[in-house]
């Protein structure tokens, strides 16, 4: 007859783990979030297991090779519960846009240790796509968004400090302004600089922001935006930050301003074209806005 002890351990056991599904709730929704939220998903652990909690738990199931039903049994907490595997340091896999597993994982990590805001969920989606292509261009690699050897190399490479003080980064929203400008002006100016930006903001963001260069400053939303105290050279190292002037040297720029997107890679900007050396030289009321 089993002793007293192991009946209320084997109680704990099957209390501390029970299967969950969206609409469930209570502390052992809350350990889940947390365990999901040390695993790279962003999740506030509130204990609801709501819209959000459901897809961070079919991505950690896909990545892990589960069954990506959404319901947190046996075998999707055991996964949560193993020790994770620190990242490679070395990686040797060649990714690409569909790849799933653990290299995709240890590829993300990297990424959000280099300050690129992507989940590591093992998934190499769109949004990664993104991000891998701005970390190309911003190390000077061709921008394929194929992680070989030699991006492997930049990736596996100490983050270089840049004294940004934490602002997030927006690798989609440089990817769509870059997208939009190629497809508006190119590498020439058609004068439409607040187009662009709106344009690429409204790809990601699903919001269009009304206004000239100088009008986008007020009109963000500060639910998605807000102010940051950089200079451009630091900016410019950051893929996605909004940046803005009051005026410029040209006839127009005096009266609209100009606004535009970094790429992160140090020196260019999008917006209805690229800029490929972005400079303060001729303009004024220089403000950067990072996503929040």
């Amino acid at each position: 007859m089993p002793s007293v002890q192991r009946v209320a351990s084997s109680a704990v056991a099957a209390t501390a783990t029970p299967t969950l599904r969206q609409g469930s709730s209570g502390a052992a929704v809350k350990t889940l979030q947390q365990k999901l939220s040390s695993k790279g998903f962003s999740l506030v652990a509130d204990g609801q297991f709501g819209p959000k909690t459901r897809a961070a738990v079919l991505a950690f199931q896909r990545a892990n090779g589960l069954v990506a039903d959404g319901i947190v049994g046996p075998k999707t907490w055991a996964k949560l519960n193993a020790v994770s595997t620190p990242p490679s340091t070395g990686g040797t896999t060649t990714l690409r846009q569909g790849s799933k597993g653990q290299a995709v994982v240890s590829m993300q990590n990297r990424l959000r240790a280099h300050g690129y805001s992507v989940v590591a969920d093992g998934v190499f989606g769109p949004n990664t796509l993104a991000a891998v292509r701005s970390f190309q261009t911003a190390k000077g690699l061709a921008a394929d968004g194929i992680v070989g050897p030699q991006t492997w190399a930049k990736l596996n490479a100490a983050p270089s400090s840049n004294n940004t003080g934490g602002v997030k980064s927006n690798p989609a929203l440089a990817q769509a302004a870059r997208s939009v400008a190629l497809s508006m002006g190119g590498y020439s100016s058609q004068g439409l600089c607040a187009t662009g930006v709106s344009r690429a903001i409204q790809k990601v963001y699903g919001i269009k922001v009304w206004g000239n260069g100088n009008d986008i400053d007020n009109n963000l939303p500060r639910s998605k935006f807000k102010q940051v105290n950089l200079t451009l050279e630091q900016a410019l190292k950051i893929p996605g930050l909004v940046l803005t002037w009051e005026k410029t040297s040209t006839t127009l720029g005096q009266r609209y301003g100009h606004t535009a997107i970094t790429l992160g890679d140090g020196h260019s900007s999008a917006s209805d074209f690229i800029e490929t050396w972005t400079t303060n030289n001729g303009r004024s009321g220089f403000k950067v806005f990072a996503p929040v």
